[in-house]
């Protein structure tokens, strides 16, 4: 079983190391290899203590000294290294994978960053996390989430599947979780770790209309990294072609709000599932383009009560 490190004074620790490390100028001109070994196992150990006792409320286990450390630096990218050196063991990784998956914890890792970034769906004002390296971390949201463990489950199953594409599994994850953000590491694990991941839930947004969304494309209040499927249903054919860029801008000159009947993203809840879309003033039929003077936000209700209205003037009825 691994030692555990041990929280003491971090000045009499260091006095310690320092002693050892100084006695062990002698045990240098010893030629014996394992002789060596043996010695600098203690400053092995108070090294670790050390590094563990920088925290210095009392927290025996090293997970617990993980959260702390990424709470008290949160948005910010945090090297492996340092993780290790408050952890005081070198399982630090695990510890890290379990706060992710068993307790809730949103920490994303430079690989998923990355991936995110290159999608455009993930921006942190005043910093570039297309920089984060693969053995950095990132806490993105300090409040836990106590669905996790049940979504890395579902995730796990979808993740064995076979005879299914990667974005077959992202979407059967998304919709398995509709009305509920999920995050980007547990996407890329569904994916099985490919890195094309991020790219294939952009496609299903912009290319097959599923109504998916993220803190850049449409709903501010999310968390950075996290995927909000918003209704279980594809936007028509026409509406699936609008840009990002363009999207975002009517969303925002439109104060995320319903022109018609003032429904806003902040309203959405379970029992009243309804989504934002965009409206075509000039239907693409009649030449209408996918530009900001040519859409209008309105919630999916008055977006189907205004086509069915066209449709009945149009039909005479």
């Amino acid at each position: 079983m691994a030692r555990r490190s041990q929280q003491s004074n971090p000045e009499q620790l260091r006095i310690q190391l320092i002693t050892l490390l100084e006695n062990f100028e002698s045990e240098l001109k010893n030629e014996d290899l394992r002789s060596q070994v043996i010695e600098l196992v203690p400053a092995y150990r108070l090294l670790y203590d050390l590094g563990s006792s920088l925290v210095t409320e009392n927290i025996p286990a090293a997970r617990d000294r993980i959260i702390y450390y990424l709470k008290k630096y949160p948005l910010t990218i945090i090297n492996g290294e340092e993780i290790m050196v408050v952890a005081g063991i070198s399982e630090w990784a695990r510890r890290v994978r379990e706060l992710r998956v068993q307790l809730g914890w949103s920490i994303i890792t430079g690989v998923s960053a990355l991936e995110m970034a290159n999608e455009g769906d993930l921006e942190i004002e005043g910093l570039d996390v297309s920089t984060m390296k693969p053995d950095q971390y990132m806490l993105i949201n300090t409040e836990q989430d106590r669905e996790a463990a049940h979504r890395w489950n579902v995730a796990n199953g979808i993740r064995k599947e076979k005879n299914i594409s990667v974005q077959e599994k992202l979407l059967k994850f998304l919709r398995e979780n509709v009305g509920r953000p999920v995050t980007g590491e547990e996407l890329r694990y569904v994916a099985g770790d490919k890195s094309e991941w991020a790219r294939r839930v952009r496609e299903l947004r912009t290319e097959q209309g599923w109504p998916i969304i993220t803190k850049q494309t449409g709903m501010p209040e999310l968390p950075v990294g996290t995927y909000f499927l918003e209704l279980d249903r594809q936007a028509p054919v026409h509406d699936r072609k609008i840009p990002d860029s363009v999207r975002g801008k009517v969303l925002r000159r439109d104060e995320f709000t319903c022109k018609s009947c003032g429904w806003k993203i902040d309203d959405y809840n379970r029992a009243d599932p309804r989504i934002l879309e965009l409206h075509h003033k000039v239907h693409h039929a009649a030449g209408g383009e996918n530009t900001e003077e040519n859409l209008i936000t309105l919630c999916n209700i008055c977006h189907d009560k205004l086509h069915a209205e066209e449709n009945r003037k149009k039909n005479g009825r």
